[in-house]
């Protein structure tokens, strides 16, 4: 069996929820552009420490004592490694799959790891996001775009049918 191909990805929002209510990450193939109709998203649901923990991430937060992504990374590089990238490698049920590579002397060393924890990383060591084109298609949605025109005549249309309704035409038909 061949090896899925790993799709480049970037984030496109991040919506950081109140328990109970789950967060949402949500990810876009990066070559994909909005002029593109069959753009896809992947939204990926999380709790709100760990989405909390990437929004941390992309926001370059820092603290005057080290988080656990920063003590992650401080361990990585003691240990003379670096980050390779994230690829999410499979999609069961809801449930992520992402395996963290690192890179250590030479040789590449791959780490099973929750997407969101291993995302928080990649932000930080502006390391690559990857998604296997088996995990796009099963897990994401089409994200059709139209443009400012578009949009304008539609409500335009809207606008003119709305115009010209009047009281009848909500009456039931007649019979005849």
């Amino acid at each position: 069996m061949s090896k899925p191909t790993m799709v480049p990805v970037k984030i496109q929002t991040l919506i950081v929820a109140q328990a109970p209510h789950p967060s949402i990450l949500v990810l876009v193939p990066s070559e994909d552009t909005p002029q593109h109709d069959d753009s896809r998203v992947v939204p990926i649901w999380m709790g709100t420490s760990e989405a909390t923990q990437i929004g941390l991430a992309i926001n370059q937060t820092k603290f005057k004592r080290p988080l656990t992504h920063d003590l992650m990374i401080d361990m990585i590089s003691q240990l003379d490694a670096s980050i390779i990238g994230v690829d999410i490698v499979r999609v069961e049920q809801q449930t992520f799959y992402a395996e963290l590579s690192l890179h250590q002397q030479g040789r590449t060393i791959v780490v099973d790891a929750r997407p969101s924890d291993a995302i928080g990383l990649a932000i930080r060591e502006q390391a690559p996001i990857r998604i296997s084109s088996d995990v796009l298609r099963q897990a994401s949605f089409p994200y059709i775009t139209r443009s400012k025109e578009e949009v304008n005549k539609e409500l335009n249309d809207f606008h003119s049918f709305v115009t010209t309704l009047s009281p009848d035409d909500f009456l039931p038909p007649s019979d005849i």
